[in-house]
């Protein structure tokens, strides 16, 4: 029901418009639908490949699925059981029932909360496809949240961004901010023959 999301090809959606409900702003969030405004609906896989070269408000609504994760929760779980990828002795947050899985953050959730091996806090924000400069307001906002209302004054908080591809863009924003880090995913599989 989201009129800008590539994969709503393979559910045989409503043509009229009855399907037409929600507009994708990112991989895990949404808004009402607005035709006057949005672009027009995709229904057809070369609608699809149109809307993902030229919709400059959504570019992480579409995925790689050659290289890359179909969605941001595949990512999120994947990263949130494998955090040693990311730095050995990173640990999940949890407490009292509490998972740094969409760890809810005044009215948001942050993707993954994790604790290094010092005890400091490290916000994990994901992007399955590119990700923007804009994810830096996103990712700093978040440890600013962490910073005032989680950690202790001695605990340090961390960023780090993730994403299928790391744009220019991006990485001349992350390069003034000491505390974040940047890292581009890529996926491979190995197959054995079986006897």
């Amino acid at each position: 029901m989201s009129v800008n999301a590539p994969s709503r090809i393979h559910y045989g959606v409503n043509q009229h418009g009855e399907d037409d409900l929600l507009f994708q702003i990112d991989g895990g969030h949404f808004r009402l639908y607005e035709p006057e405004k949005d672009p027009q609906p995709i229904y057809t896989s070369l609608e699809s490949k149109k809307v993902e070269e030229i919709n400059e408000e959504t570019p992480e609504a579409a995925s790689d699925t050659q290289t890359g994760f179909a969605y941001e929760s595949d990512l999120r779980d994947f990263l949130s059981r494998n955090l040693f990828l990311i730095e050995p002795g990173l640990h999940l947050y949890e407490e009292e029932g509490i998972t740094g899985i969409e760890f809810p953050v005044g009215g948001r959730s942050i993707d993954i909360l994790a604790v290094d091996q010092q005890k400091n806090y490290v916000v994990i924000e994901l992007k399955v496809s590119r990700a923007y400069d804009r994810v830096i307001g996103q990712l700093l906002w978040y440890m600013a949240w962490i910073e005032k209302n989680q950690a202790e004054p001695a605990q340090k908080v961390r960023g780090v961004i993730i994403a299928r591809e790391i744009t220019d863009d991006l990485f001349l924003a992350a390069s003034k901010i000491p505390d974040v880090k940047l890292f581009d995913y890529d996926l491979s599989v190995t197959l054995k023959p079986v006897n």
